[in-house]
């Protein structure tokens, strides 16, 4: 057993040397460029307008009303389906949250994007029987997608060819 052990050990750390040696580096949340300060406006307070307001501030971008650019949440919903049979008790859920965001210069009023969808899903295990977990379950579920499509949406301002 421990002769296993060490032969695992010994591969995971020929892999990371080798990977190391040709200029391999995991991309982290930190090789992302730095986003300007962006006016947030629309379903501000969301669960997905408070979870990309948390994420710009901590990557440095910031919110502000009077920035030079304007990101507009709206149509932000939630949808559930239940998958499988038409059984009662626990079955799995498919959550989705959706969201379409326009980002526009304030200056020229030109839109970058104009009512971009945005979604993310998620399974989740839900006991329909039992209420209380049921709805303690969703909230979980609404603030998790929330963070992803965040997540998501910053990723993609990222890539925009105007902030560079």
């Amino acid at each position: 057993m421990k002769r296993r052990t060490f032969l695992s050990a010994a591969a995971g750390a020929s892999a990371a040397l080798l990977l190391e040696g040709c200029g391999f580096h995991l991309r982290g949340r930190a090789s992302l460029p730095t986003l300007p300060t962006l006016a947030l406006e629309g379903d501000t307070q969301s669960e997905l307008g408070q979870a990309l307001t948390q994420l710009l501030q901590a990557r440095g971008s910031g919110v502000s009303d009077s920035a030079p650019w304007r990101l507009t949440l709206s149509g932000v919903d939630m949808h559930s389906r239940r998958l499988g049979g038409t059984d009662r008790g626990s079955r799995e859920h498919r959550f989705t949250l959706e969201a379409r965001v326009s980002l526009q210069q304030r200056d020229d009023q030109a839109y970058v994007w104009n009512r971009e969808s945005f979604s993310s899903e998620l399974s989740q295990r839900v006991n329909d029987d039992d209420l209380l977990n049921r709805d303690v379950l969703i909230d979980e579920a609404r603030q998790q997608l929330a963070e992803q499509l965040a997540e998501r949406i910053t990723e993609r301002l990222a890539s925009v060819e105007a902030f560079k």
